[in-house]
Parts: C-alpha cells; structure tokens; sequence
C-alpha cells in the first residue's frame, strides 16, 4: 500500500468505497474490509445517504468487532438531497441533524474527516466554516472537506478560515478519472476540469476522487458495440475514451497488467495529492483494484494514456 499525508494522519492513497455493502450480507463486507485492511488499507468512505444508511452500519459494526477504530481513517459525508428535501442540505441544523446520525449509526464518537455531500452557493462559505470549525473543536469531527465544490468556493472559504482562525477545509471530493466524463454524473456533482485541475497542481490541495475508476469502462466489459449500461454510454462513450481504453489495454500488456489497474493508477500518479475511492462489491474486485498500488507510470505515459501525446517513444 502507498500512503499520503492527509491533515495530520498517514492515510493509505487507496480508499475503500462503501457504498455497495448492507446489513443483510456482513460476512460479504468483512471479507472485503478485512482483506483491504490486511493489505495495509486504513481509510474507508461513506455517506449518511449510502444503502439507506447501511453503509454507515456495517463500517461501524466491522470496526467494533474489530476492535480498530483508533486505527482506522473514517471519511463520512452528509448534506446529499434526498426526496423529500430536493437540495443540498448543508445548512447548520441540516448537518447537526445527520452527523448525529450517522456517529451513531458508525458507533464512533467521531468521523476522522467529514465531508459536505454538495454545495448551496446560496449559504456564505463563512456560515458553513463557522459551523464545521465549532464540530471540529467539539472533537465531533477531526478535520472538514467538502465533496462536488468548485476551487472557487474552497478558495473562499479557506480564506476566511485564516482571516478569522478557523479551521480549513483539508480535502476536495470530485471526480476525476482516465476516462474524462461528458457531463455530469448526476445533479449537482462537479467534475475536475482542467482549471480545476490546475488549481489542484498549484496548491498541492488533496483530491479524493469519486468513480475514479469511470464505473467499470475499463473492465473490459464495454466497447462501442455494447451500449448496454445507459449511464456508462452516456458519460464515456467517446471516441477519445476509447482511444484511452486501447492505450491502457496496451500499456497495461507491457506491464503485466489490467486497463482497470492501469487506469486506477493514472489516478494515483497525479501531480498533487489524491486518495482514489475505489468500491469492490467482491474479493475478486478488491483484488483486481489493490494491483493498482504496484503500477508505476512515468510522466511520458501518463501523458500519452491522456492523449496528449501520439507515442510513448522517447
């Protein structure tokens, strides 16, 4: 496993998603954490919102029987819409109410990183550093981030954290992935652009990229000939991606290896720091995901799996 520094932890670069798992199959679910875990894995996402809060339920069980609570780098996120309430719910109460929640639910009296799910430009940055600042100092939270926010906001809202001794905001979660999105995957979520991307690059800020793995597109599972999955056709299903797919199939021949742990390595090889969530619904996907950690890639291929070069010759 490879780890980065993630606030004050040493967080491994590989984060497991835990979005698939449910309280009907917990033998399933500790055979997966456990092996993550085994091989050197800490940090694990989830969501108030995730399998009707199961997510939260089986990390939190896992973690008691476990007994490795103290070990382990929780990532939690609250404020998604839902149906009742068509919006990000991110102000003050709205949050209060579901990080109560989901600590109970996770039976932790506290998320290592807490995420806002979505953004609502329309409540100031300084009222949601002001709230995230007071959980951190409860000890409810060990550090804030916020998922689906442009570098605009997070800009904004770490300079007024410095401006009034605050804490800021640590991590960003969006997407970002070798195979680049044509739009957006659902309502309200941002995509890394290349401005974003430079703004990343510039201030070094962490990156926890969602669907990092393009929702399967380089398991070998699709091709232009199979418009089956009508998400994956509407989001990937370019010429340019598939271009993409052809050079990781080919780099990945070279290198002993999959397109899917090629592609998650392109993640991994950014220029600034990004911590991939990767969601194995099986020990054979988790498998298949941890070879990734063993793929180096240099700059010239990173280049050239992007397109932005014709060959890898030197």
């Amino acid at each position: 496993m490879k780890y980065l520094q993630l606030g004050d932890r040493n967080v491994s670069q590989l984060v497991l998603g835990t979005m698939v798992f449910h309280m009907g199959d917990l033998d399933g679910a500790y055979s997966v954490f456990d092996r993550f875990s085994e091989a050197g894995g800490n940090a694990f996402d989830t969501a108030y919102t995730y399998s009707g809060g199961d997510s939260e339920r089986v990390l939190g069980q896992w973690m008691k029987h476990r007994k490795n609570r103290s070990q382990t780098f929780v990532i939690a996120k609250g404020g998604h819409p839902n149906s009742s309430v068509p919006r990000p719910r991110i102000s003050p109460e709205e949050v209060r109410a579901e990080l109560e929640v989901s600590l109970i639910r996770t039976q932790t009296d506290y998320f290592d990183l807490y995420l806002l799910h979505r953004d609502d430009e329309q409540i100031p940055v300084s009222t949601i550093v002001d709230y995230m600042d007071q959980e951190i100092r409860r000890g409810r939270i060990r550090a804030a981030g916020v998922s689906n926010w442009s570098p605009t906001r997070v800009q904004a809202a770490n300079e007024y954290a410095m401006q009034s001794d605050k804490h800021p905001l640590i991590a960003v979660s969006n997407n970002i992935g070798l195979a680049v999105a044509k739009k957006p995957h659902w309502s309200g979520c941002l995509l890394t652009d290349q401005a974003a991307w430079d703004w990343h690059n510039e201030n070094q800020f962490p990156l926890i990229p969602w669907s990092s793995q393009a929702r399967g597109f380089f398991s070998g599972n699709f091709s232009p000939d199979k418009p089956d999955n009508s998400h994956v056709v509407d989001i990937y299903y370019t010429d340019d991606n598939f271009e993409r797919l052809n050079r990781a199939q080919q780099l990945g021949q070279e290198k002993g290896c999959t397109a899917i742990q090629v592609a998650l390595a392109y993640v991994m090889h950014q220029p600034f720091p990004t911590f991939p969530i990767f969601g194995p619904a099986n020990l054979d996907e988790l498998s298949s995901s941890l070879g990734a950690v063993e793929v180096e890639l240099t700059a010239k291929e990173i280049q050239w799996l992007n397109l932005e070069s014709g060959t890898l010759a030197s």
